[in-house]
């Protein structure tokens, strides 16, 4: 299903709601809407040197750090 088919499958879905389900939606739909992530621009002297101290530790032994693949919930 491409993305422009499944928006106008949701908003289908969110056009025939009922009111009360909407105002139930929409906390939900506020936290969806955010990125996934930010990117900080006005990190401190600590916190960069931290970054770097950890990108240094990385370079030397990388098979010393957990993939994000690797970790579950399971």
């Amino acid at each position: 299903m491409t993305t422009v088919a499944l928006k106008k499958e949701l908003h289908g879905y969110i056009d025939s709601m009922p009111e009360r389900s909407l105002y139930a939606l929409k906390p939900l739909m506020l936290v969806l809407a955010q990125p996934l992530y930010t990117v900080e621009t006005d990190l401190t002297a600590d916190e960069i040197s931290m970054i770097d101290e950890g990108m240094a530790e990385y370079r030397e032994n990388p098979s010393s750090f957990i993939p994000l693949e690797m970790i579950s919930d399971k």
